[in-house]
């Protein structure tokens, strides 16, 4: 196995004594294919910038990013302050997509853009969902615009689960057909199900699937974890470091293995939940988010982390 390849479940390696302090590089996490692209699975996502009413420091932070090896960078249109997902901020509106376009264009070739559509901001930043054709072509558009490309890497469609049967096929198909038309490279999902997965499947390839999951936040998801490695999907957690408080910012209270299980390591417990994600198969790819240059150095520090079947059976 490649030295920086995580270490799946089952396996015990000898942890290393302490993480990188001093420019860690995403590449320690390892890699997956994603579509027709390999990238680092120690990604970043980008909710959390528009918070800041001073783009600078976004523009930092991405910047950094990219120098310390992310390749994939997760977004969607309606990552926007104030309002938006995050519910926070004054002043004018700030899109996470632009202040990508503003730091990275022009984009290295290697770097990988996620964005996701299904929900649309109004000029207040109130969120609702946009899943017919015409809304779904429209929310592509955007991207495109304010990210300033020509085509989209992967676009995920986001879904409110409903229960019953509640088809994504309609909303699916009109991606797979701007897909055909060449604004986007390879489609994906969020906030889905097995029966999901399985009706898109049948209607075009789906690169990733993108659900809530942390070590102790919607372990339900497991078993779709698993059935993604299976056929090859990746699978990308949010709110890894949150949990279940979501969008309101990193989990504080983290239970006495990850703490235990952090001091083993000189690591945070932050770091744990990061590693502990990566531990799930090969197939997952992880995109902690922050609008600060210092925790980003420390989540990406996290993919050097190695854990033990023992530490593994201790987290659940």
């Amino acid at each position: 196995m490649p030295s920086n390849t995580p270490t799946p479940a089952g396996t015990t390696p000898t942890p290393p004594a302490a993480l990188p302090t001093n420019d860690p590089s995403a590449d320690t996490a390892g890699t997956w294919r994603l579509g027709d692209r390999t990238v680092h699975r120690m990604g970043f996502g980008s909710m959390r910038l528009t918070a800041d009413p001073d783009p600078a420091a976004a523009i930092r932070v991405l910047r950094r990013a990219v120098e310390l090896g992310v390749d994939h960078i997760d977004t969607a249109a309606f990552y926007v302050s104030p309002g938006g997902t995050l519910g926070v901020g004054t002043g004018p509106a700030r899109y996470a997509t632009e202040l990508i376009r503003t730091a990275l264009t022009p984009y290295p070739p290697e770097l990988v853009i996620a964005t996701k559509v299904g929900f649309a901001a109004d000029d207040g930043g109130q969120l609702s969902e946009a899943n017919s054709p015409a809304q779904l072509r429209a929310q592509v558009e955007e991207n495109l615009r304010r990210l300033g490309r020509d085509h989209l890497d992967l676009v995920n469609l986001r879904i409110v689960k409903r229960p019953g049967r509640d088809s994504i096929a309609e909303a699916f198909g009109a991606l797979a057909e701007l897909r055909e038309a060449g604004l986007i490279r390879h489609l994906g999902l969020s906030n889905v199900r097995i029966d999901h997965l399985d009706e898109a499947q049948r209607i075009a390839p789906v690169a990733c699937v993108q659900n809530s999951y942390s070590v102790d936040h919607n372990r339900t998801d497991d078993e779709l974890v698993r059935v993604c490695g299976e056929r090859g999907i990746g699978y990308v957690p949010f709110f890894s470091l949150a949990g279940s408080r979501r969008e309101s910012g990193a989990q504080q209270d983290h239970g006495d293995a990850v703490r235990t299980i952090a001091r083993a390591h000189e690591a945070t417990p932050q770091q744990i939940r990061l590693a502990w994600a990566l531990h799930q198969g090969r197939h997952v790819l992880a995109i902690p988010g922050t609008g600060n240059v210092d925790h980003l150095a420390s989540n990406i520090a996290a993919g050097a982390i190695r854990l033990t079947a023992a530490e593994l059976a201790a987290l659940g």
